[in-house]
């Protein structure tokens, strides 16, 4: 589908999302999107993007669920727990739908969409760089990883001051090989005269088709019912629904 049907549903359930701070609405957006996921043939790679949030979003509930519990003036635990909770679902709901996002637009169309959005070419350029240099780096970190630990480091031993400055061995040689990645691009970029020609042509042009269209419209028709529902609906709490809690 074109990139930017896309991003207009992704900008569009960002807003919806963060109108809710109820957990039954928050359920039923991350439900929506569960059909995106399968119709992309990205189960595998979302569910691993998904395990990489857990962490932030285990520190998101219980940093919401002390605050809520000293500072908000909540009058049962039920309430607080809830209000936690309906804010972790809002942190998943959000990383569910960037990834699907990003999982299923190469960089190349997403820079191609953004310079027929009218975006200048140097923005573009340097997102789409950056987007590219993500994956790299990552790589290229695990494999400093495994020729550390192979010369004796120890990643996972001593308490938490240990454990960062263990990584120190690994941040050093990443950086240096990202500014050297840095300017060889700088050099291949000078050396094919880039910027030397204001108009650019490009040899692919993205066109609108029929599903774009049907996206459009649906992204249009859930910020509809999200403003409605936010303003003029009465989200009952869910714990009205589950027995109450023994304490």
């Amino acid at each position: 589908m074109d990139p930017r049907a896309k991003f207009l549903y992704v900008c569009v359930l960002f807003a919806v999302t963060v109108m809710f701070n109820q957990l039954i609405p928050l359920f039923i957006l991350f439900f929506i999107q569960i059909p995106f996921v399968i119709l992309a043939r990205v189960e595998k790679e979302w569910l691993r993007s998904m395990k990489g949030s857990a962490l932030f979003a285990v520190i998101i509930f219980i940093m919401n669920l002390i605050s809520l519990y000293l500072y908000g003036a909540y009058a049962s635990l039920a309430s607080i727990l809830e209000r936690s909770l309906a804010m972790t679902v809002r942190f998943i709901v959000l990383v569910e739908s960037f990834s699907v996002f990003f999982l299923t637009t190469s960089p190349d169309l997403l820079g191609l969409a953004l310079e027929q959005s009218r975006v200048p070419y140097e923005l573009c350029f340097a997102f789409t760089t950056a987007v590219r240099f993500v994956p790299v780096l990552a790589e290229e970190a695990q494999t400093i990883m495994d020729a550390q630990k192979a010369r004796g480091l120890e990643l996972e031993r001593g308490n938490f001051l240990k454990r960062v400055r263990n990584y120190i061995p690994i941040l050093i040689p990443l950086i240096v090989s990202a500014i050297r990645r840095s300017l060889e691009l700088a050099e291949a970029m000078e050396s094919r005269a880039w910027g030397a020609n204001p108009k650019r042509t490009n040899l692919y042009v993205l066109k609108m088709k029929f599903g774009d269209f049907v996206l459009i419209v649906l992204s249009i028709t859930l910020l509809a019912i999200g403003v409605y529902v936010r303003y003029f609906v009465s989200i009952p709490p869910l714990s009205l629904f589950l027995p109450p809690l023994p304490f």
